[in-house]
C-alpha cells in the first residue's frame, strides 16, 4: 500500500456537496455531455495536424538553420499542445464515454516518448490525491537541485534557482524519454510512492510507444540528416517542450497564492475535506483568455480540473464561475491570477522566496 492511500481527508462537507449539486445542475441544463464533445475531436485534429505538419517541415522541408530552428520550436509547441489538450483529458477519462477512445488518445503520450501508464499513476493518483503535499506529490520534488515547498531542505545554490530552474524544466523530456519511465517501471516506485508494475500487455504498450518515439524522433531523421543536426534538433525541440509543459503546470501550484499543507504529525487525517484541499492548493490563471484556454487544454482552470477531472476541459470556463461563487458562499479561499504574466511573476517570486533562508520557512 502506498503512503498516499494511508493519509485521508475529512468526509465531504457542505462546500463539496453544494458544489457537486450545482455542477450536476449546470450539466443537465446545458444539454451538453460531460464528455464526447464535438469540439474536442475538432481540436484534437487541429493539434495533431499541427504536429504532423511541423515534423514534416523539420525533417523533409526545412532549409538552413533558421528554417530548422523554426521547425523545432513549432514541433515542441505542438507536442506540448498534445500533452495539454489531448492526452491529458484522455488519461483522466474525460475525453470520451468510451474507454477505447480514451485509451487511444491517451497513447498519444507514449507516441511523444512518455508513458501513459507511469503518468497516470504519477499524475492521476499521486498528484491529484494530494497536490502540494511534500512526500506525496512528486510534482513539487526537484530536490536537491531546487526547493519549491516550505518543508524541503534548503541549500546555498537555491538562492539562484529562479535563474537556473528553466534549464531543468527544459531537460524534463530527456529525463522522461531515457531515464524516469524506465526507472519507475523497474523499481515499482514514483518518488516515495509505490506503483504496481504493468501487466504484460500494458508493458508492451509502454515499450512499443518508446520504440515508436525513438523511430520517428531519432532514427528516421538520422537516415536523412547528419547525426549532429539530429542531436541539436532533438535538444531544441525538447527544450521548448519541457519549458512549456513545466511552466504551465507550475503556474497552478508553485506560486505565492497556493498553500503547501504538510502531512499531520499526530494523525493520518488532514483537518479538512478533499475538495477544500484541492481549491486551497491550486490557483487558476488567465481565465478571460480564450486563446490561452484553447492551447492549454483548460489547464489555466486548474482548480476546476482538480475538482472535476472527469469532465471535459471545454466545460471549465463555465464551471469556474460556479466554483468561485460556491467558494465565496462557504468561506473557501478561491484564487485566480489575471494573466499568464501575472502567474509567471508569482512563480518567480515564490522561487526566490524558497531560495532565501530568512523568507523561506523551515529549512
Amino acid at each position: 500500500m502506498s503512503q498516499a492511500t494511508k493519509v485521508k481527508f475529512l468526509e465531504s462537507g457542505p462546500f463539496h456537496q453544494s458544489l457537486k449539486a450545482r455542477v450536476e445542475q449546470y450539466l443537465a441544463a446545458s444539454g451538453r455531455s460531460p464528455r464526447d464533445l464535438p469540439g474536442m475531436y475538432l481540436k484534437s485534429a487541429a493539434i495533431l495536424g499541427w504536429f504532423v505538419a511541423s515534423y514534416a517541415w523539420l525533417v523533409f522541408g526545412a532549409k538552413g538553420p533558421w528554417g530548422a530552428m523554426g521547425g523545432c520550436v513549432s514541433l515542441g509547441l505542438a507536442m506540448a499542445g498534445i500533452g495539454f489538450s489531448v492526452q491529458h483529458d484522455a488519461n483522466h477519462g474525460s475525453y470520451s464515454e468510451r474507454r477505447l477512445i480514451n485509451r487511444l488518445f491517451a497513447w498519444t503520450l507514449d507516441v511523444l516518448g512518455g508513458s501513459s501508464y507511469v503518468w497516470s499513476w504519477k499524475h492521476n493518483i499521486f498528484h491529484h490525491s494530494h497536490p502540494n503535499v511534500m512526500g506525496l506529490d512528486e510534482d513539487i520534488d526537484i530536490q536537491p537541485l531546487c526547493r519549491i515547498a516550505p518543508g524541503q531542505r534548503l541549500n546555498a545554490a537555491h538562492r539562484f534557482q529562479h535563474l537556473y530552474i528553466w534549464l531543468l524544466y527544459g531537460l524534463l523530456p530527456v529525463k522522461w524519454h531515457f531515464i524516469d519511465d524506465f526507472r519507475n517501471l523497474l523499481s515499482g516506485r514514483i518518488g516515495q510512492q509505490k506503483m504496481p508494475r504493468p501487466s504484460a500487455w500494458k508493458l508492451a504498450g509502454v515499450l512499443g510507444g518508446k520504440l515508436l518515439f525513438f523511430g520517428w524522433a531519432l532514427v528516421l531523421p538520422a537516415l536523412l540528416h547528419p547525426l549532429w543536426m539530429v542531436a541539436l534538433g532533438y535538444a531544441l525541440t525538447s527544450l521548448v517542450l519541457g519549458v512549456t509543459l513545466s511552466t504551465v503546470f507550475q503556474l497552478a501550484h508553485c506560486v505565492e497564492e497556493a498553500e503547501f499543507p504538510q502531512v499531520p504529525e499526530d494523525s493520518n487525517t488532514f483537518p479538512r475535506d478533499w475538495a477544500v484541499h484541492q481549491v486551497e492548493s491550486t490557483v487558476d490563471f488567465a481565465r478571460g483568455s480564450p486563446l490561452v484556454s484553447w492551447y492549454l487544454g483548460g489547464l489555466n482552470f486548474q482548480v476546476e480540473h482538480h475538482l472535476f477531472p472527469r469532465v471535459s476541459h471545454l466545460h471549465y470556463p463555465a464551471l469556474s464561475r460556479i466554483v468561485e461563487e460556491t467558494c465565496r458562499e462557504h468561506g473557501v479561499r478561491y484564487r485566480s491570477q489575471q494573466s499568464v504574466g501575472t502567474a509567471l511573476r508569482s512563480h518567480v517570486r515564490w522561487l526566490k522566496r524558497m531560495g532565501r533562508p530568512a523568507l523561506g520557512g523551515a529549512a
